[in-house]
């Protein structure tokens, strides 16, 4: 049987926030959420009963041009008015890990103190 495409790239987004200095991961609400210095950066969860993955970011400059594609919406509980978006992909899709890497990174510059944006 073959690797789910959207496991997979659970998988890989995962392992690229965890690349940022000081990056660690904690599971708050049952969702997986990297954090950098107690604040949250991404959260990225996999539903195994509805195929569906989800990655949330905070951006700044690239807010606007996200919300103008098909699987981005801004996250709710209010967090979409401080510029946090969610990117939603069902099976069948295939996330553009590229962007969302690009977005990881820009989310951890936005939230992780300056020294450790420094280190990059």
């Amino acid at each position: 049987m073959a690797k789910d495409p959207l496991l997979a790239a659970e998988a890989a987004l995962r392992a690229h926030a965890l690349t940022y200095p000081d990056a660690y991961e904690e599971f708050p609400w049952g969702e997986r959420a990297i954090k950098v210095a107690k604040k949250i950066f991404v959260f990225i969860s996999y539903d195994r009963e509805t195929f569906v993955l989800r990655v949330t970011t905070k951006l700044g400059e690239s807010n606007e041009p996200a919300l103008g594609l098909p699987f981005v919406t801004p996250t709710g509980y209010g967090l979409g008015k401080s510029g946090w978006v969610t990117a939603a992909f069902e099976r069948g899709s295939k996330p553009p890990i590229e962007i969302l890497c690009d977005w990881i990174h820009e989310s951890y510059t936005l939230v992780a103190p300056k020294k450790l944006v420094a280190k990059l």
